[in-house]
This record gives C-alpha cells, structure tokens and sequence, in this order.
C-alpha cells in the first residue's frame, strides 16, 4: 500500500504523456517539469511504453511479462504458505 501522498495517474493520462515526449522532441525533464509530473515518474512510463512497443533496452521485461511474474510469484507464495500448514 503506498503513501496517502502518492498520487494516482490514470493510463490514459500516462500514455498521452508518453506520447507528447514522441511527438514533441522535448526531453523527458523538460515534458515532465511543463506538466508538474516528477521527470522519475514520467521516465518510468516512457521506459515501460518502450519496452511493450519492443524498443526497451535487452532483457527489459513487458508490462504483460511484469504481470505474468507477478503472478508467478504470488502463486508460489501462497503455495508455500499451504505448505507450512
């Protein structure tokens, strides 16, 4: 569960975002400053887009690769913990 202060951006939001750095030539910084959003925040997205549109860096998993993993580990977890019992 994160922080009270953590704000919550829609996906829409994000991809709109993510295409206004394409589309502008501006950085990253220089989008997120205009925007008010933190430039980490809005590198996170551009580095997730990157990697589902198959342009990340080597090795960078997908967002559908992230969920599968997560999964995975939650699956694993809870049979760990029937386990125990």
């Amino acid at each position: 569960m994160g922080s009270k202060y953590t704000k919550r951006y829609t996906e829409e939001l994000k991809r709109d975002t993510v295409a206004l750095v394409d589309s502008s030539g501006k950085t990253v910084t220089a989008v997120a400053r205009e925007l008010g959003i933190s430039s980490e925040c809005l590198r996170g997205w551009y580095r997730r887009a990157k990697a589902d549109q198959g342009a990340g860096a080597p090795g960078e998993l997908t967002s559908a690769e992230r969920e599968e993993l997560r999964r995975c580990a939650e699956r694993t977890a809870n049979s760990s913990r029937r386990s125990r019992f």
